[in-house]
């Protein structure tokens, strides 16, 4: 167990509370140059992929519940009270600990990956935490995003139950980095797949039919809006997800298990 020899703070006042609630928000994030995370499942993920918090904020009961966690590249443990607790996190029931992360020390994307999930302008980060989760269960190598929701916000976070950490992502600020790249990876022999809706009036298949064991970049789309135009237009293959009529289309986060997991279930094949 780590060595936790810090006061315990009681009072919500406490600099530390300031410090901590500035990371629920993109700003503050760039400005410290530190990701928050919460709960004791992504402390886990952290320190399985070897990685250091920069700090361990726990109240006294988790410590004595979950302390021998704890060992010496776990970082400094700052015990505080639960109610410090509370009000430096973003979740309403805590489980008793947060911990920060510097952000230069996760994986970052190089651009040449060959199994690349692009997204854009994708903004409930609900959906972003189970698409990256997914891709990180479908071997994707690289996460290029366009714009869309923050992919280091606690609620990502927390939905990709530490994807996030382990994944080499790229967040460009809008949708024409994310064309540079797509464009870019074209030219490199990589092929371009975008989803479309069953009669959108564009020559498709169903997506199995693909050879998805090529290097290859799957384009999804914004929630309300879909996959932009110019990006569409960009495709080198397009492919549909035939289902019942009952529904128009499919939630993108959805959509995007058997896209990517086609991948696998070929390489698997004799």
């Amino acid at each position: 167990m780590a060595e936790h020899p810090l006061e315990l703070i009681t009072s919500r006042r406490n600099p530390l509370v300031a410090h901590l609630r500035a990371l629920h928000q993109p700003r503050g994030r760039r400005e410290q140059g530190l990701l928050l995370l919460e709960g004791t499942h992504l402390l886990q993920e952290v320190l399985r992929l070897g990685l250091r918090p920069e700090r361990i904020v726990a109240t006294p009961s988790w410590l004595e519940r979950h302390g021998r966690l704890l060992g010496s590249t776990a970082g400094p443990v700052q015990p505080v009270a639960e109610p410090v607790l509370a009000a430096a996190a973003t979740t309403d029931s805590p489980d008793g600990v947060l911990l920060t992360l510097a952000a230069g020390a996760l994986p970052s994307a190089s651009g040449g990956g060959r199994f690349v999930l692009a997204l854009d302008q994708l903004q409930d980060p609900g959906n972003l935490g189970t698409l990256l989760r997914t891709a990180l269960a479908a071997g994707v190598e690289e996460v290029w995003l366009g714009g869309g929701a923050d992919p280091w916000q606690p609620k990502v976070l927390r939905a990709s139950a530490g994807a996030a950490l382990a994944l080499p992502l790229r967040r460009e600020a809008d949708r024409h980095g994310l064309m540079a790249l797509l464009e870019r990876a074209a030219a490199g022999g990589h092929q371009l797949v975008a989803t479309l809706v069953e009669g959108s009036g564009a020559e498709t298949i169903p997506y199995w039919q693909l050879d998805w064991t090529r290097p290859t970049v799957l384009l999804l789309g914004n929630e309300g809006a879909g996959l932009h135009a110019d990006l569409a237009d960009l495709a080198s293959h397009r492919v549909t997800i035939p289902h019942s009529s009952a529904v128009e289309s499919l939630n993108v986060a959805v959509a995007a298990g058997p896209l990517l997991l086609e991948r696998w279930r070929q390489q698997q094949r004799p």
